[in-house]
């Protein structure tokens, strides 16, 4: 069920579990799935219903990543958050396993678009999932404390989009292409997370997850998708600074996951040989799973 009506603070939205799974499960995964799930290093596939194209969002995540994640901390029923939620992809993933979720951003163009791939989706469901445009400094005037069984999120990667495009780990002749020295900065809005230094944008994001704390339930995980930079030739290691600033107003650092993204990756360039080793960053990104501690 898709909401398009005035949103109405806060929103009327289920949290309850309506599966019949035992009070003590974090999931409704079986043994043999949870296994599976026990690996550090995850992989996905774009499917169909991914969108790729850089023009409609410069920095999609494939449905499967908010998927897993929301089939290993939630149960059927319960409220799934995403801070940033772009085009609506954890949207998409809550609605396919039947969790209420909200979404929030702060550009009407990506929420008018979550709407509408919600809407070509599965007409008859028992949840919510809705897209809020606002800042998600905002998010506690929306929902009820102790209502949230997870948050997860890709946020915007500081100011590294901020730049004009090399791209440098394309293979040499496949450079310059159509995005070739272009800006694909989400917005120039002050409030807007991709346009700022690490440092700041680390500090941002948890004043903003202080106040998502209060609205999730004790031992509800709170992921967040994140990814290094470089910068003049030093790596700025953005995972440590998301760590620090979460774990300092009142999370729990629980696993750190590493998003494999070898397989998504073609036609890439070599770049630093002979003289100076630089990892190739496109092929791997962080997975922080933090969560709300019991007490």
């Amino acid at each position: 069920m898709v909401v398009t009506t005035e949103i109405i603070k806060p929103l009327e939205i289920g949290y309850e579990r309506s599966c019949q799974c035992p009070p003590n499960h974090i999931n409704c995964l079986t043994a043999k799935e949870w296994i599976q799930s026990q690996v550090a290093v995850w992989e996905f596939s774009y499917e169909k219903r991914d969108i790729r194209d850089k023009k409609r969002h410069p920095a999609v995540f494939p449905i499967g990543l908010p998927a897993k994640c929301i089939k290993l901390f939630t149960h059927e029923g319960e409220l799934v958050i995403d801070p940033f939620v772009g085009i609506g992809t954890t949207l998409l993933a809550a609605q396919d396993l039947n969790r209420n979720a909200v979404g929030f951003d702060l550009k009407e163009e990506y929420i008018e678009f979550a709407k509408s791939r919600l809407s070509q989706t599965r007409l008859f469901n028992e949840t919510k999932q809705i897209a809020v445009r606002d800042d998600a400094h905002n998010i506690p005037q929306y929902l009820r404390e102790g209502t949230v069984a997870l948050s997860v999120t890709s946020p915007p990667y500081a100011n590294m989009l901020n730049r004009r495009r090399l791209n440098k780990s394309i293979r040499g002749d496949l450079r310059q292409n159509e995005h070739y020295l272009t800006v694909q900065q989400y917005s120039n809005d002050p409030n807007d997370l991709g346009t700022m230094e690490p440092i700041k944008y680390a500090k941002v994001l948890g004043e903003i997850y202080r106040g998502i704390l209060p609205l999730m339930r004790p031992k509800a995980h709170c992921i967040i998708n994140v990814t290094d930079l470089w910068w003049e030739n030093k790596r700025v290691p953005v995972h440590v600074y998301v760590i620090e600033a979460l774990t300092n107003i009142g999370y729990e650092l629980r696993n750190i996951i590493i998003w494999d993204r070898r397989n998504l990756v073609n036609q890439v360039g070599i770049f630093g040989w002979p003289s100076n080793y630089i990892t190739l960053g496109t092929t791997f990104e962080y997975i922080l799973d933090f969560w709300r501690p019991p007490s």
